[in-house]
């Protein structure tokens, strides 16, 4: 019996094709089809309006580099056995499972702080009971750098699992292109396609050959420039620090005993501080996670704009109605200013000093483009040897590149 292969029109790669009948039945999962309804960049669609793909999207994309990654090297005799090549396709689809509603913005409000691959790995777990153990080399590749394993004893999964999560996965590739096709900003563009064709594996980890290191860089150099020019945009930034500061004060509102509308996910969250813990040791605390989306939050913003509570509903309706913070980003210690901009907030809105903390206000932004301390980027030179990137004659990621760089910034209303 033929195998039915499913195929899906990307905007971004054309038709790409998904033929393993197993691939399929993690995408038709209802906590996959979840992803439908989060979006990948979270608010940067009220600065670029057509930032409103979703992580479903990137993680279909991901899934296709990751089979374009694994055709090259396979090309090199560097042949993963058909287990672990459809085990790596199931651990990159699922690699953002855990993102919640505005992923980064309200991981720490909704879910106790717990990371999102951290949830991505229970849900896994869950997903793998239910499919009778078929996700069990996908989670070993998914799960390789909290192991502890040598590369020696789990074989090949070390490069794969780089594949997945390491400064140079298609994780990485695929949002730097489909965000940069979303924005319109092309600074974001990358040779994705030469930098999958000059992979290889020495002793069981990724490296990229000489040749194409300067691809390497110029991907190195668009993610920077996408988090300066994108993500960690100035009204960007703004926007979702008022989200935060939104639950900020829903939660509040509750601990002090007032009752919000919610949806009932939401609710559950809204009544609970949760640790990790909590969520390893009771299956509903995930359960109830997995019902919650973009909807849950934006139908409650719009509800709380009529709330009784002035600082929950003035923030509601600045967020609805792109009335955002003025933000300024400095090198500069920003504490002055700060003392300014809080009292013209309070004469503004007749605020005290508690709620005034919610329209002035700053904070710290970094933007770390590499990483010596992570798992390093290396390059295996004509004559063989390995070296960092770094490392390499003339390369444009110096250790200087390699620092991370702090920024300042101040939220305010005027």
């Amino acid at each position: 019996m033929a195998i039915k292969v499913k195929i899906v029109n990307d905007p971004v790669y054309g038709f790409i094709r998904f033929p393993e009948a197993e691939v399929m039945r993690v995408i038709d999962h209802r906590w996959f089809q979840r992803l439908r309804h989060i979006k990948q960049m979270g608010l940067a669609h009220l600065v670029y309006p057509g930032a409103v793909h979703t992580r479903l999207a990137h993680s279909l994309g991901a899934c296709h580099l990751m089979g374009k990654a694994l055709d090259e090297l396979k090309a090199k005799d560097i042949v993963p056995d058909k287990e672990e090549i459809l085990a790596a396709r199931m651990a990159i689809l699922l690699h953002d499972m855990g993102h919640g509603p505005f992923s980064h913005s309200l991981e720490c409000l909704l879910a106790g702080n717990i990371s999102h691959e951290a949830l991505s790995g229970m849900m896994m777990h869950r997903m793998n009971k239910e499919f009778g153990g078929m996700l069990d080399k996908a989670l070993e590749i998914f799960d390789y750098s909290h192991t502890g394993s040598s590369p020696s004893a789990v074989g090949g999964i070390r490069y794969l699992h780089q594949l997945v999560s390491s400064q140079l996965d298609v994780d990485r590739m695929d949002y730097l292109n489909r965000d940069s096709f979303y924005t319109g900003v092309s600074e974001g563009v990358i040779g994705y396609d030469r930098i999958l064709q000059m992979l290889t594996v020495r002793d069981n980890e990724l490296v990229v050959e000489e040749k194409g290191v300067h691809s390497v860089e110029k991907f190195i150099i668009a993610r920077r420039l996408m988090y300066w020019q994108v993500y960690l945009h100035k009204t960007v930034l703004g926007a979702e620090s008022l989200l935060i500061n939104i639950f900020k004060r829903a939660k509040e509102l509750v601990n002090q005993g007032q009752q919000l509308f919610a949806s009932p996910a939401l609710n559950y969250f809204l009544n609970r501080n949760l640790t990790e813990n909590d969520f390893r040791n009771d299956p509903t605390h995930l359960d109830n996670f997995c019902l919650l989306d973009d909807n849950d939050v934006m139908v409650s913003i719009k509800v709380w704009q009529n709330h009784e509570d002035k600082v929950l509903s003035t923030l509601c309706r600045m967020l609805v109605l792109r009335k955002l913070y003025k933000v300024q980003l400095s090198s500069e210690n920003l504490e002055g200013l700060l003392e300014e901009k809080r009292i013209v907030a309070k004469k503004i809105l007749n605020l005290n000093d508690e709620e005034v903390e919610y329209f002035a206000f700053t904070g710290i932004t970094s933007n770390n483009t590499y990483s010596n301390d992570d798992e390093r980027i290396k390059i295996e030179t004509k004559s063989g040897k390995i070296k960092n990137i770094t490392e390499i004659d003339d390369s444009l990621v110096t250790q200087t590149l390699a620092r991370a760089v702090h920024k300042n910034y101040i939220c305010y209303i005027q």
